[in-house]
């Protein structure tokens, strides 16, 4: 196994009617996977590499549907885990008349809670190459400590990537700020929306968020702005070299952009992996984004890397 993700896989509940309003108004909804680490881990298997996930599931009906998606997708399933008391994490989506989602989230006392520091063995951590690990495992224990001990323990040689993904409702036991500092010390590239830096006192345009987030520890910082595309800047010490860089997005049919962000993560992971600069990396990553705005759900219209390339071929 080469790359690993770590986080949150859940369900998201859809109003069956896609119509915008307050989701407490709906009659039905439709289950749909998603959690932000499971959606970069199933982008980056459709663009032809699939990555390890570590992540804990209910033994419940929810929990045998994302397991069965996980492994569709092409998945190992050797760190998928299967709690047998807590159930599986829960979101429930609201989108607006842009096609613009929100999130409630029930995740205390899921099985996403209960990482276990130690699991991921030194042997396992040693073969990586990429580890990428999501930031709502850090709001609750034991969680946290499972995904600090990893990155303590990520080798020099392993490029660490985190995604703050910040969830006001989850920071209640916790600081998110202080969690943030600590998790950038750790870390060496950074994805992240203003709505994920703000929070914690960054302030400024993507370019001076970026440049505001490799002063505080890592190498890279990607910004994302939506429809905008995304900015992004390296320090000397990354392997792509020191640069600035902005690309405008593409544009799309946007029918839901549930996961887009993480779309664009995944597509950034593996264009640096890859060996691409940081520009090529945040055109790649901001052609895989707007593919998967396309069709409902997280994880329907994450594209394969023949749809990525055909969209940057006519552009």
């Amino acid at each position: 196994m080469r790359r690993l993700v770590v986080g949150e896989c859940i369900v998201d509940l859809h109003p069956e009617a896609a119509a915008a309003g307050d989701p407490g108004d709906a009659d039905a909804y439709v289950r749909r996977p998603g959690g932000a680490p499971a959606n970069v881990a199933v982008g980056l298997a459709r663009l032809g590499d699939a990555p390890g996930l570590w992540t804990r599931l209910g033994a419940d009906g929810f929990g045998d549907f994302l397991a069965a998606t996980l492994r569709e997708a092409g998945l190992p399933d050797a760190y998928v885990e299967r709690d047998p008391e807590e159930p599986t994490g829960l979101a429930v989506v609201a989108l607006d008349a842009a096609g613009d989602r929100s999130f409630s989230l029930y995740l205390d006392g899921t099985a996403s809670t209960r990482l276990a520091a130690g699991r991921v063995d030194d042997a396992t951590l040693s073969g990586l190459e990429w580890l990428h690990v999501g930031g709502v495992a850090l709001a609750r224990e034991p969680a946290r400590s499972a995904v600090f001990d990893l990155l303590e323990r990520a080798p020099a040689g392993v490029t660490v990537s985190f995604d703050p993904n910040a969830r006001p409702s989850l920071w209640r036991e916790f600081d998110y700020a202080e969690t943030l500092a600590r998790a950038l010390s750790g870390v060496d590239v950074v994805v992240a929306s203003a709505e994920d830096l703000e929070p914690a006192g960054y302030a400024g345009d993507a370019a001076a968020l970026a440049e505001a987030v490799v002063a505080d520890g890592p190498h890279t910082a990607l910004v994302t702005r939506g429809a905008a595309g995304a900015v992004g800047r390296s320090t000397a010490a990354a392997p792509w070299g020191a640069d600035a860089a902005a690309h405008p997005g593409f544009d799309a049919d946007v029918v839901d952009t549930t996961g887009a962000g993480d779309a664009f993560t995944a597509g950034a992971i593996e264009a640096l992996d890859g060996g691409e600069g940081l520009a090529a990396a945040l055109r790649f990553g901001d052609a895989v984004g707007a593919r998967a705005t396309t069709a409902q759900g997280a994880m329907a219209a994450l594209p394969t890397r023949a749809a990525v390339e055909s969209l940057l071929d006519g552009a």
